[in-house]
């Protein structure tokens, strides 16, 4: 039942603290009472624990609210609906001043329905079967175009896309003062996280796990679709990135170029394992590629199939990468794993966008491999070109001793690669 006083001093201004259960509960689709809580103006709207599934259909979110869902509060997509392929649970689009606290919540949408296009409806008891379209896009939570956005505390799952996106919008090319915290991403489609255009995006303790379905099937992958976007003051701190199938993390700046603004990325403090992917790859920074850096300090990645860090068709003349203070431990078992063969590969596979491959810093960081090979490697497969300006120190533990193959004019790189002592 509807709570007419109390909406009624909701709308007056009279309350700013709200509970979405006042504009009624319905146990089958709940989505006409919490839009219509979150479009009442409330300063503070409480989703509480009902004891039941609040089911929906797609929301969208408002500015200047903060939305709190009580602890043991599920969320779940409607199923049957998010026919759409970019139908998510939660879309902040063009939003300012939003705060979602929601710890011991939990987000839920139904992955393996989109991914069979199949759909379970139930009209008076009997079920039928349709189709869903195909589509990566089905994301739990959409930030777009939004500024000054605080998410904490949820578990987000299962979505047909990533359990979190953030990109720009209509109004504003990204999406700027986005903290993300204590969150798991938990059996995405696509991505746990995907950063397409933002400016001032901190994740901190979040932990992005499972991710299999359609690739890149990341942790997170920050790719930019268009030059004009940004990807600035981005930092990652305190993260996990778990058996994802594809890289825990990944930077691919294919889209961008030497007009796009200098990049400036950092992840500290992170670790990265998985028994079905790899590590960190950083890829198509070209010739023509933006500046600035791409940073890693105090990660360790550890147990995993492929690669432990992979920096594939990266320009001297584009944004530095530099790792500092970084592990690789027992990277790479599966020797057949996407040319992943190596704790550290160092990849050009055709010289098309870059022909000065270069402009990596390896800061007192260490591998511990018991394989038979190099620490590190530089393969490429179209051409014979030299590195430019590899730097650093790479310790390692090895009992078949330490080899490096980083090709011709290897002597005139100040890297060194040492046994441990």
């Amino acid at each position: 039942m509807k709570n007419l006083e109390a909406i009624a001093d909701v709308q007056s201004g009279k309350r700013v603290d709200a509970n979405a259960a006042w504009w009624g509960f319905n146990p089958e689709d709940a989505t006409e009472g919490l839009q219509s809580a979150i479009d009442s103006g409330a300063k503070r709207l409480i989703v509480p624990n009902m004891r039941a599934d609040w089911i929906i259909r797609p929301i969208k979110l408002a500015s200047n609210q903060e939305l709190i869902f009580e602890r043991g509060t599920v969320v779940s997509a409607k199923r049957g609906e998010y026919r759409g392929k970019g139908d998510s649970m939660f879309t902040a689009q063009d939003v300012e001043n939003l705060t979602i606290r929601g710890y011991g919540a939990t987000f839920r949408m139904w992955k393996q329905d989109y991914i069979t296009g199949l759909v379970l409806e139930q009209f008076d008891w009997h079920r039928w079967y349709g189709q869903y379209p195909k589509g990566e896009w089905r994301m739990t939570l959409s930030i777009r175009g939004s500024k000054n956005v605080n998410v904490s505390g949820l578990t987000l799952k299962d979505s047909g896309g990533d359990g979190i996106y953030v990109d720009g919008g209509k109004e504003r090319k990204y999406s700027e003062n986005v903290l993300l915290r204590d969150i798991v991403c938990d059996n995405h489609y696509r991505q746990g996280i995907s950063v397409i255009s933002a400016e001032n995006l901190t994740v901190e303790n979040c932990t992005f796990a499972n991710t299999w379905g359609t690739p890149p099937s990341s942790g997170v992958d920050i790719e930019p679709d268009l030059s004009e976007q940004r990807i600035k003051n981005a930092i990652f701190s305190g993260c996990q990135f778990l058996d994802n199938a594809g890289d825990g993390i990944e930077v691919f700046l294919a889209f961008t170029t030497n007009e796009t603004e200098d990049v400036s990325i950092r992840f500290e403090n992170c670790y990265i394992s998985s028994q079905h992917g790899a590590g960190i790859r950083v890829s198509k920074i070209g010739d023509k590629g933006p500046g600035g850096h791409i940073e890693f300090h105090n990660c360790t990645v550890e147990n995993t199939m492929g690669y432990g860090i992979k920096v594939q068709e990266k320009s001297v003349n584009g944004a530095r990468v530099m790792f500092t203070n970084c592990g690789v431990i027992n990277a790479a078992t599966d020797q057949q794993f996407n040319d992943g063969w190596v704790p550290i590969l160092l990849s050009l596979p055709k010289p098309d966008i870059v022909q000065t491959m270069g402009g990596i810093d390896f800061i007192n960081c260490f591998v511990e491999d018991n394989y038979d090979r190099p620490a590190i490697a530089f393969t490429q497969q179209d051409s014979d070109l030299p590195l430019h300006d590899i730097t650093g120190t790479i310790t390692v533990l090895n009992p078949n001793g330490v080899c490096a193959e980083l090709g011709k004019d290897r002597e005139k790189l100040p890297l060194l690669v040492k046994a441990y002592k």
